[in-house]
């Protein structure tokens, strides 16, 4: 009898400490392994088949978040944009499937903070719906600045740990080129066949056709809810970082 009760009450600990994790960002926190830092070249253009979602000139392929009659309220520079922060996230005007993406991103040569707090921006690959970001891959100032593998830039945030750091330093402009497959769905709303993700960082490869368990979350295990074709999203991130900047964004339909 007493060594039923023991068991039990050992088996009620277990269930309180899982019922706390789940209310504590760190507890789907990884830190080991940390990705090995190598080092990278140049940018390209855009193919003769892409869409091109920023040519250096203006934000009319882009809107508000909270506000989708809006215009993107980020701000215009000489052949880029930057967050401007308390403005909120913006996204695609236009709705995409599976598709091939390169977009270009620049941390501020002077920047302070640490961990998730230095540089933080995401790129939301596919919406799940309104109010719901979707599948994040982090953009972070990963440069000699340590966090949690799976918040480090090229995650897929609280997912999918990068092969490799390929992260330059703050001030140069870096880019990531993204294969994208949606997730299907089933006509009942269950999953069909899960989200993949191919993406270079710099020219590394740093997510090799990873599966996909969900959308991102930044408490407790990612999860889907059934969509199809969605707005891509950039993220302000509303820490105390210094603004990120953008250019050169283009899109190929796969």
């Amino acid at each position: 009898m007493k060594k039923n009760i023991a068991l039990l009450t050992f088996s009620a600990s277990l269930i309180s400490l899982n019922v706390v994790a789940q209310g504590d960002p760190k507890a789907t926190e990884v830190w080991e392994p940390e990705p090995k830092v190598v080092k990278t070249g140049a940018v390209n253009t855009p193919p003769s088949d892409a869409v091109i979602l920023f040519d250096g000139k203006n934000l009319n392929e882009w809107e508000s978040v909270k506000d989708t009659t809006q215009p993107a309220g980020w701000t215009l520079g000489k052949g880029f944009f930057t967050v401007k922060k308390g403005t909120g996230n913006i996204q695609t005007k236009r709705k995409f499937l599976d598709y091939q993406l390169h977009i270009e991103w620049k941390i501020p040569q002077v920047i302070h903070g640490e961990g998730q707090g230095r540089g933080n921006s995401g790129l939301f690959l596919a919406s799940t719906g309104p109010g719901d970001e979707g599948y994040e891959m982090q953009i972070l100032d990963s440069y000699n600045n340590r966090t949690y593998s799976n918040g480090q830039a090229t995650s897929i945030y609280k997912q999918k740990v990068p092969l490799a750091n390929a992260t330059k330093r703050p001030g140069l402009w870096q880019t990531y080129d993204v294969i994208w497959t949606a997730p299907r769905f089933n006509e009942d709303g269950t999953l069909k066949s899960p989200a993949r993700v191919t993406a270079f960082h710099n020219g590394v490869l740093v997510q090799n056709n990873v599966e996909l368990t969900g959308a991102t979350r930044y408490i407790g295990q990612p999860e889907y809810k059934a969509h199809g074709a969605s707005e891509i999203k950039l993220q302000d991130h509303g820490d105390k970082s210094e603004p990120i900047s953008f250019r050169n964004i283009w899109i190929r339909e796969l």
